[in-house]
């Protein structure tokens, strides 16, 4: 037998049962729960998410369109797909797409495309409304709220109308957010006739730079990028001590920069990682916590960061390539942490590797899928040299392309390349419909000032105290993200909570940032932890278990954010070399001592004093001041010097 074939065979042989993990996948990601269709309904369905993507290929590539109409094509493409598609509840039929959705989809497809159509009439009346356009824009919101429902789930949704009530009603909330109330006609114009509702910032966000590279990891997957990621994992940590749980952490980083769910990342690494962490040794809990930790690692990750980043360049006005480099050393050191905690639960419980006839060779990988890296390379250097990430994305399509037909297990036929333009489209229709329904919160408070009025309520009450305001940021950041899609949590963070932060003098990116990571920990922070949950229910263990493990080994990544607003050297911004060097190395070792200490080993069994000095002194290192890192920097190399010569005196003992 072939190393290639071991290593097929033991892939093959952990895998869960596909309709788990789909039965997973559809319980925590409404995104997941579309019909199946065949026959007709299927044809035109492929034929539909196809156009969708070949349209946003053309626009990325060939030639560029007037941006409101680029998001209402888009929009039409997707609110279309999204009544085709998605049932009205769990209970609908999963097979075939009954009359009243099909009605839906033209009636949406109209409204939205009157936009297409009748553009430059209203852009030549100011989007004065005619009488039948209140209807129409009525009918468009009452549409979009409904899509969003079903591809999204109720939260969003929910919050949405309170935003579109609050526009009408002001006049009756009493207080500080009392406004004068606006008219049906004048809500309608402002949602619907202009950029500054549905078709506002996020949506244009979504039918450009989103889109392209959700088209882009289609294509790499269907390739074999997945597979591919996944046996060089674990063909470079497989065999290390507790190496399932190293393999988790190094695949789920890979895919999940192009993955923008952290769900569907867990739930695309985790059917492997998680039986082979089990089987050498890990507990069901903790395995699910260790690749949830991984896969919502993975929107951190530079180059691409799922949809945040980009929406976070729009509405900053600073290149994306900015943003990804200011994430470099954070998503080093989160990853450090989440690395360094499996390595010493595997020598803490004296876990093994994988036996070396089980794993595939680095070599032979490479040798045989190292090709696909190239598309990933592409997409980095073509950034550096400027292009813009639209661009970028779509060198990156044409590449995989072409990389993937130099040899014969990775090349693409006819049929695999509409599967990836089908998939490519499908996987953008949550966050299109993400994005419309968050524009009904940004125009409101472009609208109202709102924005404007809860950042300034924010300020008075913590007194102007910059830590309080942090605090109260991250915990709405938390409570946020329990129920909305990470992209749709960051834009409703960046509008009324980033105004706050930048109000106290934090540097825009930094504001910024800060929202979007407390944003994304959401699917790690108990109560609602959906990526732990998926993982707990790929291991079978417990759900809460799992979640507060999770939140246990990626503790750095909630200490993390106010580094950036403390001392944004983190985000390379206003560096000074020698002290950044003592900030990265500092910090660094802070999370792999804080990591000992939570486990409790470190070279050898900790006593609980040892552990509580460790802590303190890795807190201190992870500080922002300079004279606090360097005394926790000391006071953890004393440490580490202490347990190692006393190491051969605690095995003697024992």
């Amino acid at each position: 037998m072939t190393k290639n074939d071991q290593n097929h065979s033991i892939l093959d042989e952990v895998s869960i049962d596909e309709s788990k993990i789909n039965e997973l996948i559809e319980k925590y990601d409404a995104e997941s729960r579309y019909r199946k269709l065949t026959g007709l309904s299927g044809k035109f369905i492929t034929v539909w998410l196809c156009a969708m993507s070949l349209f946003h290929l053309y626009t990325a590539g060939i030639a560029t369109m007037p941006i409101t109409i680029q998001r209402a094509i888009h929009l039409t493409f997707a609110i279309v797909a999204v009544y085709v598609l998605y049932p009205a509840s769990r209970k609908g039929s999963k097979t075939t797409t009954p009359i009243y959705d099909w009605i839906l989809a033209v009636l949406s497809g109209g409204v939205i495309g009157y936009i297409i159509f009748f553009f430059n009439d209203i852009a030549r009346r100011g989007a004065e409304p005619l009488p039948y356009e209140i209807w129409l824009g009525i009918a468009a919101i009452i549409l979009v709220l409904e899509a969003g429902r079903r591809v999204v789930g109720n939260v969003l949704p929910c919050m949405s109308i309170l935003f579109l009530l609050y526009c009408h009603f002001g006049y009756m909330v009493p207080g500080m957010f009392q406004i004068r109330g606006y008219t049906l006609s004048r809500i309608i114009q402002h949602m619907y006739l202009t950029p500054e509702g549905i078709f506002g910032l996020a949506l244009g966000v979504s039918a450009t730079f989103v889109i392209v590279f959700i088209i882009f990891g289609a294509f790499l997957s269907q390739s074999g990028g997945a597979r591919f990621f996944n046996e060089l994992a674990l063909a470079v940590a497989g065999g290390t001590p507790g190496g399932p749980a190293k393999v988790a952490v190094v695949a789920s980083g890979l895919l999940g920069t192009i993955n923008g769910s952290s769900v569907a990342n867990v739930a695309t690494t985790g059917t492997f990682t998680i039986p082979l962490m089990k089987r050498v040794g890990y507990p069901p809990h903790y395995a699910g916590a260790v690749e949830a930790c991984a896969s919502t690692g993975g929107q951190l990750m530079p180059p691409i960061m799922g949809a945040g980043a980009f929406i976070m360049s729009e509405f900053l006005g600073i290149p994306y390539l900015t943003i990804a480099a200011a994430a470099i050393i954070p998503a080093f050191i989160y990853y450090t942490a989440i690395f360094t905690n499996v390595h010493i639960r595997a020598r803490k419980e004296n876990f093994q590797g994988l036996p070396a006839d089980q794993l595939p060779v680095v070599r032979e990988v490479m040798r045989r899928d190292g090709h696909l890296l190239v598309p990933v390379i592409v997409i980095i250097v073509t950034l550096l040299m400027k292009y813009t990430p639209l661009r970028a994305g779509f060198i990156g399509v044409v590449s995989v392309i072409l990389v993937s037909s130099l040899k014969q297990n990775t090349r693409m036929g006819v049929k695999d390349l509409i599967k990836a333009l089908e998939e490519g489209a499908r996987g953008a229709l949550g966050v299109a419909l993400a994005c419309a329904l968050v524009g009904f919160v940004v125009g409101t408070s472009s609208l109202t000032s709102l924005g404007l009025t809860i950042s300034n309520n924010i300020i008075d009450i913590s007194g102007g105290n910059l830590l309080l305001t942090l605090i109260m940021a991250m915990v709405a950041c938390l409570v946020l993200g329990m129920g909305l899609p990470t992209t749709a949590n960051y834009i409703v963070c960046s509008t009324i909570i980033a105004p706050a932060l930048i109000g106290m003098k934090v540097l825009p990116l930094s504001a910024h940032l800060f929202v979007f990571y407390f944003g994304i920990m959401a699917d790690l922070t108990p109560p609602v932890c959906l990526a732990a949950f998926t993982g707990a229910g790929i291991a079978g263990a417990s759900p809460s278990k799992t979640g507060f493990t999770a939140t246990k080994i990626a503790l750095c990544s909630y200490i993390m954010p106010y580094m950036f607003v403390y001392n944004p050297m983190i985000l390379l911004q206003n560096v000074v070399l020698y002290e950044l060097v003592i900030l990265v190395v500092s910090a660094t070792l802070g999370v792999v001592v804080l990591a000992g200490a939570f486990e409790g080993w470190f070279y050898r069994t900790l006593k609980v004093y040892e552990r509580l000095v460790m802590s303190i002194c890795a807190l201190a290192a992870i500080h922002h001041s300079m004279m606090l890192s360097l005394i926790g920097t000391a006071g953890i190399i004393l440490a580490i010097l202490y347990l190692r010569q006393t190491k051969g005196e605690a095995v003697l003992a024992d």
